[in-house]
């Protein structure tokens, strides 16, 4: 019997999570999609961090997920997206440094509230050591340019300001000016990477720095409906740079989706399964693994809208 269609979350949070979070989210959401009807473009509100951001640019835009049947559609000439962040990435991995870890150690930010001016600081303080990048990602904005997302109040794309150590969500009331591409590409920004993206004057680097999905930027009230995807909620036994960021990403996305819970959201996160963890494996930027990772993600959605 066929299911029925249902609605989609009021709110659609995706987190970071590096190329291969990228295609595990698109897989996910794609999955959902094919077994329960749900169109996610349709959510009221997206908040994107990171790898997160270049996948809500992309409902924004009115751009279905893709499913592992479908080829990647790019310009003439151009290489994939996922192609140039990795290729990107492997150059800038070898300017990592001991400050990497403490740089990437993300606390959920409703967590620092009593203490919030000396966690920005403290995190001013790591990136302003950190080895500057050359790694520009000037392409990357000029493709989110091109799917004509806008930023019309549904849209909130998390990014941290690179010399104070803030987080600055572009799309919000009261946010800065800027492009979604602008906006994605800085969310993007790991700072040991990818060079600092410049608006309005100052300098804004990935949002994952502050929190791995940024849950707590999600307008709520009594009964709005989140859904969450957390690309390091799920992974457990890895090694390498992200090790930080896999640590605790489960415990961040709790403690903020506690504090929804609180003014009355049901909020349900999902993270990588068993199968969709060993298609990503430990380094989130390898791009060989990404077809693999869709098609995990997208086997993944289908149990999940199954068991609902």
């Amino acid at each position: 019997m066929a299911r029925l269609p249902i609605p989609p979350p009021d709110v659609l949070v995706l987190g970071a999570g590096g190329v291969l979070g990228e295609a595990w989210m698109t897989g996910v959401l794609a999955g959902i999609e094919d077994v329960r009807g749900v169109d996610f473009r349709r959510c009221e509100h997206f908040i994107g961090t990171s790898a997160g951001s270049m996948v809500a640019a992309g409902l924004v835009a009115g751009r279905s997920p893709r499913r592992p049947d479908q080829p990647a559609t790019e310009e003439p000439g151009d290489k994939p997206i996922e192609a140039s962040l990795a290729e990107a990435a492997r150059r800038g991995l070898r300017l990592a440094s001991a400050y990497a870890a403490a740089a990437i150690a993300p606390v959920a930010s409703l967590a620092l509230a009593a203490t919030a001016p000396g966690g920005a600081l403290m995190r001013a303080a790591v990136l302003s050591q950190l080895p500057r990048p050359t790694v520009e990602l000037d392409d990357l904005q000029r493709r989110i340019d091109r799917l004509d997302a806008r930023f019309d109040g549904r849209l909130r794309v998390a990014t941290v300001d690179r010399l104070n150590g803030r987080r600055v969500a572009f799309g919000a009331p009261r946010a800065p000016a800027a492009t979604v591409g602008e906006a994605v590409a800085a969310s993007c920004s790991v700072p040991w990477l990818f060079a600092p993206v410049t608006i309005g004057g100052r300098e804004y680097v990935d949002g994952g720095i502050w929190s791995p999905t940024n849950l707590d930027l999600a307008p709520v009230s009594r009964a709005t409906e989140v859904l969450c995807l957390a690309p390091t909620g799920g992974m457990i036994d890895v090694r390498g740079v992200g090790t930080a960021v896999r640590a605790v990403g489960r415990s961040a996305a709790a403690v903020e989706a506690l504090a929804l819970r609180r003014r009355g959201a049901r909020v349900r996160i999902i993270g990588p399964d068993r199968e969709a963890a060993d298609a990503m494996g430990e380094e989130l930027m390898d791009r060989a693994r990404a077809t693999a990772t869709l098609a995990a993600g997208f086997a993944q959605g289908q149990r999940y809208a199954e068991r609902r």
